[in-house]
């Protein structure tokens, strides 16, 4: 398996497909690079160079004790982005990955980057607070955090359903794409996973946001029970300068799989224009 290893000894495994310019995933939580496995064989297969890594604690990389933070994942990809010495990417983030594409470019610039994605991402920032009145209280991230410590098999099991959307009418989700959803997530060391829980919830992504200067599309489904559309997708496209809001009428959390082609047709595009 091809790795790096950043400053702190941890090893980042990722996935290098193709040839052409580079179009980089980053995964939601608690996820791998596995879930990119539709939009990486598509655009592969399309004349680009997709490149996606496990987050440390996540799947194949690492499982340190410490490092479990938002800098830190923004210094991994930063690390990656750096040995593999890429250039004109493409950055796309999904969720949790979401906030790591905003905060590697509010973080290591925009010198790198020629465009970038966030699909059903976390940012500005989920949790309700004073500054941010939409968000979700903290009870449901304390639900979260004591349900993945309490029996994390289960947890993932049952939150499979509204990733995907499987707990609505005239969903699109199969029981192969919340078995993968179980396995990714098993792959991963629950350490890493529950420091994980703060990142995606309480850190503060507009500053981030605004220091993005490249053309940004951003694809959120409007029946996303995860990270829901109106705290998020919509606000990130009015701070982003250059962003474009595209909705997926009824798409879950988990459109990567539940809505492949049209997102795989949509990044395509957006890369191409």
């Amino acid at each position: 398996m091809s790795s790096i290893t950043t400053r702190d000894g941890t090893e980042i495994y990722y996935r290098d497909w193709g040839q052409g310019q580079p179009v980089v995933f980053s995964h939601g939580w608690p996820l791998s690079a596995d879930a990119w496995d539709a939009q990486m064989f598509f655009l592969s297969s399309h004349g680009y160079r997709t490149i996606a890594h496990d987050r440390r604690g996540h799947g194949r990389s690492g499982q340190p004790w410490h490092g479990n933070d938002m800098d830190t994942y923004a210094d991994d990809l930063a690390t990656l982005i750096e040995k593999l010495d890429l250039k004109n990417i493409v950055l796309v983030g999904h969720s949790t990955g979401g906030g790591e594409v905003a905060h590697y470019i509010g973080r290591h610039g925009n010198a790198r980057v020629a465009k970038a994605v966030l699909v059903g991402a976390v940012p500005p920032i989920m949790l309700k607070t004073a500054n941010n009145p939409g968000g979700l209280p903290m009870e449901v991230f304390d639900d979260i955090r004591a349900k993945t410590l309490a029996d994390r098999s289960q947890f993932f099991k049952d939150l499979s359903g509204p990733f995907f959307g499987a707990n609505h009418p005239n969903s699109k989700a199969t029981q192969g794409m919340r078995d993968s959803f179980w396995a990714q997530g098993m792959m991963g060391g629950l350490k890493g996973q529950y420091d994980c829980i703060k990142q995606f919830s309480e850190v503060d992504y507009t500053d981030d946001l605004k220091k993005i200067e490249v053309p940004t599309l951003v694809i959120h489904g409007d029946d996303d029970q995860i990270v829901p559309i109106d705290d998020s997708g919509r606000l990130t496209a009015k701070i982003v300068k250059h962003a474009t809001l595209k909705v997926y009428p009824g798409a879950p959390h988990g459109l990567a799989a539940t809505h492949a082609e049209q997102l795989n047709k949509d990044l395509l595009e957006f890369i191409r224009s």
